[in-house]
């Protein structure tokens, strides 16, 4: 009797120990955590500024000390420091509809002037998302050279 209730025993917590470790914490996160959609929802609520910028081979955050970003619903994208305003274009982009892998989507900017801004214009990759800090890469294609940009909400 004591062998039959020392037996149910271990298969509960076998049971127990086999639920908690299949359920991953990549379970919580649903097909739309990553999605172009829920990264774009982010970006549109509240104003934004760049704490890092490294194009190629040096720092340039202080370029765009003092502005403010805001990313608009209809994908027009503002940069202002209260004197002046630039503006230009943003969007998210899926490459891969089939994972939600944080890495396939792009984050598409694009501004014509000032030629401070335009260095801005690429399809950046999304490296590392949160509520409040988005930080991207892009690999040129000319030189192979690596730039980083790094918007965190203020």
């Amino acid at each position: 009797m004591k062998t039959m209730y020392f037996i149910k025993q271990n298969l509960v917590m076998l049971c127990f120990t086999l639920l908690f470790f299949s359920c991953s914490s990549e379970d919580t996160n649903s097909s739309t955590t990553n999605s172009a959609e829920n990264v774009a929802s982010i970006l549109k609520t509240g104003t934004w500024r760049i704490t890092y910028y490294f194009d190629t081979d040096k720092e340039e955050t202080s370029n765009f000390s003092g502005y403010n970003f805001t990313f608009a619903n209809n994908g027009v994208l503002t940069a202002s420091n209260g004197t002046l305003t630039q503006t230009g274009t943003w969007s998210i982009t899926d490459s891969n509809s089939k994972d939600d892998n944080i890495s396939d989507l792009d984050f598409n900017i694009a501004f014509s002037t000032p030629a401070t801004f335009a260095e801005l214009t690429d399809d950046w990759e999304i490296i590392e998302k949160t509520a409040t800090v988005i930080k991207l890469k892009d690999v040129s294609g000319g030189n192979g050279g690596i730039d980083y940009l790094t918007f965190t909400k203020n």
